[in-house]
């Protein structure tokens, strides 16, 4: 009895430890890619996320009990509000690269194909670059650098201290700044083809009047559109990929 005793108290700080961490684990893996799509089950998310707080958990340094309530809410409501701007951050990606998809069907007149084929609805470009994205990040080991990420993330974001909201908000407007960024040049190639396409149309039209050139441009610009995803979707997921494994690995760097 008295051995546990002993041990009571060591067991109550290690199961506030583990708490602590799984609630930035937890809101973090909620917006993760591929782990935290709206299509996986909350109970599959639910295991993701323990079985990250686990790994997690040894490589973090233990805090002291909070006695007041008040201290206890306020590490509460960081742990959380950490892990929510990391998944933003990374979700981010997910959204830059739909994007992408959608600008690309749009400017080669395949935004109405497939629409609804994902849970949110999106052109069929987009829904292919987004399964594609996924599973090239998890092949390439995004769970392994999710975890690197949630044990460095304590070196910039303290458990229960508080970011400066400046330094939150700048860094969020730059995030968001690179997704666009990031977006408009995966949908270049597409964009390039629209501008030459629409330009080789109306010199058509103005050399030959008579001529309907939007049935014969039609098929052209879808079957172009068609070929420049085959061609460019491999370089486009690996530009892709490269941009979030740079953020997974330096999150609060600047922005390229």
């Amino acid at each position: 009895m008295t051995a546990l005793a002993q041990l009571l108290p060591l067991a109550n700080e290690a199961l506030w430890h583990g708490f602590l961490v799984f609630l930035r684990v937890a809101a973090l893996a909620s917006m993760l890619p591929a782990f935290g799509e709206q299509s996986v089950p909350s109970r599959i998310k639910l295991v993701v996320a323990i079985a990250f707080t686990v790994v997690v958990t040894p490589a973090v340094a233990v805090v002291d009990i909070p006695q007041e309530l008040g201290d206890i809410s306020t590490v509460l409501f960081t742990e959380i509000l950490a892990g929510l701007a990391l998944g933003i951050g990374i979700r981010l990606f997910v959204l830059a690269l739909q994007t992408a998809g959608t600008i690309a069907a749009h400017s080669t007149s395949l935004s109405q194909v497939f629409g609804g084929a994902g849970v949110d609805p999106m052109p069929a470009m987009g829904y292919i670059l987004i399964v594609g994205g996924l599973a090239l990040a998890v092949m390439t080991g995004l769970h392994i650098k999710a975890a690197q990420l949630i044990i460095l993330s304590y070196d910039f974001m303290p458990m229960g201290r508080f970011t400066q909201a400046s330094e939150l908000s700048d860094w969020g407007v730059a995030q968001v700044a690179r997704a666009f960024t990031l977006a408009f040049t995966l949908a270049a190639p597409f964009v390039i083809l629209s501008v030459l396409y629409n330009l080789a149309l109306g010199a058509i039209n103005k050399a030959m009047p008579q001529l309907m050139v939007a049935f014969v441009g039609a098929p052209v610009i879808t079957a172009g559109g068609l070929f420049l995803l085959l061609v460019s979707s491999p370089l486009i997921l690996s530009v892709w990929v490269q941009a979030m494994d740079g953020f997974l690995s330096n999150p609060f760097g600047t922005p390229q």
